[in-house]
């Protein structure tokens, strides 16, 4: 929809929905559905919806509103999917799903939705959280890294253990023991690189070490680290696909190629690809 078109309207958006829903319906149907999506379960396709959020953010980075369209359509169904087979076992429905949401984010505004003042954003942020914490405390998860999914992507689940921590004061007043800290984790890797033999666990250590200090990093700099790894792939992308095109201009094999001349095309690219943006 662009800013031109009329909005949707509600019977229009209930109609969609609830093809959406018989579709899954019919899709997970014992007899007459397909075989595949009858045979999943939450954790099958769990992954699929891990998958599809990420395949949103990726649209989202490259700017297409088609693709963003699109990969919101691939989410929705994941959620209906899900919920189908909570259904099924009489667990709960979408509807549910729909009014545990919708009853959140009332709780959760009471400056839209009810009499408070309405704060500055930075205000409702940590407003936000207040609200959260004490919807964990009634649920009895009163310690403060309480609730932080362990099934979260690895740079996502460190991020909000940091946020968490910070919120009672555990955290660094500025940027530059954090860059020190690198450093001296760094630097720990280096020493256990130079122990011989290797120990293969500690170097795993040491290395997980050096991610966790760079997500904190990038939260000390106002940057979200997967936001900032996402660019970062897509650029390496770009520089090394620039490389293979200059590789096979000179009619030669990227295998084939030192890494001299790689790295020399690589600057190149560098070059070429800021002068382009």
């Amino acid at each position: 929809m662009t800013a031109s078109q009329p909005a949707v309207s509600a019977p229009e958006m209930l109609e969609q929905l609830d093809r959406i829903i018989e579709i899954m319906r019919r899709l997970r149907d014992p007899e007459t559905g397909c075989p595949w999506d009858v045979e999943q379960d939450f954790a099958s396709i769990t992954p699929y919806t891990i998958e599809e959020a990420y395949e949103v953010a990726d649209a989202v980075q490259r700017g297409n509103v088609d693709d963003i369209r699109d990969e919101l359509g691939d989410l929705l169904l994941q959620v209906v999917f899900q919920s189908r087979i909570a259904e099924e076992a009489g667990l709960f429905s979408l509807a549910d799903v729909a009014r545990g949401i919708s009853d959140k984010m009332v709780e959760r505004h009471p400056h839209v939705f009810g009499d408070e003042a309405r704060p500055e954003a930075r205000q409702q942020s940590r407003r936000w959280e207040d609200i959260k914490a004490a919807e964990r405390a009634r649920r009895g998860q009163t310690g403060v890294l309480d609730d932080v999914a362990a099934g979260l992507p690895p740079m996502l689940r460190a991020l909000k253990l940091q946020k968490r921590a910070a919120r009672v004061g555990f955290d660094w007043s500025d940027i530059d023991p954090v860059i020190d800290k690198l450093h001296e984790e760094t630097s720990e890797l280096r020493d256990e690189l130079a122990q011989a033999p290797v120990d293969h666990a500690k170097i795993e250590d040491e290395v997980g070490d050096i991610l966790f200090v760079a997500v904190n990093l990038a939260r000390q700099a106002g940057v979200d680290p997967e936001t900032a790894l996402m660019k970062c792939n897509r650029k390496f992308e770009s520089r090394f696909r620039y490389i293979e095109q200059q590789v096979e201009k000179d009619g030669k094999d990227l295998k084939n190629t030192s890494l001299e001349v790689m790295e020399f095309h690589w600057q190149a690219a560098k070059s070429a690809l800021k002068a382009a943006s």
